[in-house]
């Protein structure tokens, strides 16, 4: 190699050397703020902040050993979230606030929410359809056959809160026709008809992108992340008579549980 290439070639290397140190303490910060992030969220979830207000800055950065850029991009993330705002003169601020959903019990939202404020139900469709083939099998009804097909928009204390789309065998169903479903949860309402309490049931939780439908009814940006929880409720002697898919707004609810290792 020709003498004046090497000092190029060594100056090429350092220049990679700094690139790659570069973006190695951009990564490590923007882990850090992942992380305080994370920590931020759980005490504005909880209330921990009097009056709704965060430290400041530097008082985040002391408490969290954490530089101020750190700091800063953790608020940040916060912010996309719709979790906190900068006000002038203020500082960081708490503009949202999500609502407990417990994983322990079996209840309907309103029961679940009833500390939270009142619960209202906009049914959109309700009537008899034929079942889909998966939920003849989860409902055990012969494929075809008709079930109860709900969908209501459920909201807290006027502010959307959740869709829900719900599956009934039809003899069950049928006596829910002219029921109060705008006030009234459809658990209490399968108690009331079976004469039976309800037993357990099966879950799925997963975050899914809204759909033009559901955001639209939701008022939620389209292709914005919902929480989708699938649930087969059963009878107390087993029998499975509620199948629901219900898209919970993300930025307005979390879900909660209690977990025991046997």
């Amino acid at each position: 190699m020709p003498p004046t290439d090497r000092p190029r070639d060594h100056a090429g290397q350092g220049a990679a050397s700094t690139v790659a140190a570069h973006r190695a303490r951009r990564r490590l910060r923007a882990d850090r703020a992942r992380q305080l992030a994370d920590l931020l969220r759980r005490q504005i979830l909880t209330g921990a902040f009097q009056g709704g207000t965060l430290p400041h800055e530097s008082t985040l950065a002391t408490d969290y050993r954490a530089s101020r850029n750190t700091v800063r991009q953790a608020l940040d993330l916060l912010r996309a979230e719709g979790l906190v705002d900068r006000l002038p003169g203020v500082g960081t601020v708490v503009v949202a606030r999500k609502y407990p959903h417990g994983l322990d019990r079996l209840m309907g939202l309103a029961e679940t929410l009833r500390e939270h404020g009142r619960v209202t139900n906009e049914v959109r469709t309700m009537g008899p359809a034929p079942a889909p083939v998966p939920v003849a099998e989860r409902l055990r009804v012969p494929a075809g056959a008709d079930v109860l097909y709900i969908e209501r928009l459920r909201r807290l204390n006027g502010l959307p809160l959740s869709l829900d789309l719900t599956y009934i065998p039809l003899d069950i169903g049928t006596a829910l026709l002219g029921a109060d479903l705008e006030n009234t949860d459809v658990f209490r309402l399968l108690e009331a008809i079976t004469g039976q309490r309800l037993g357990h049931a099966e879950i799925t939780l997963e975050a899914v992108n809204a759909d033009a439908h559901s955001a639209a009814v939701l008022q939620a940006p389209r292709g914005a992340a919902v929480l989708m929880l699938e649930r087969l409720t059963h009878l107390a002697d087993g029998r499975p008579v509620d199948l629901e898919f219900i898209r919970f707004r993300g930025d307005r609810i979390t879900m909660s549980g209690l977990l025991h290792r046997s």
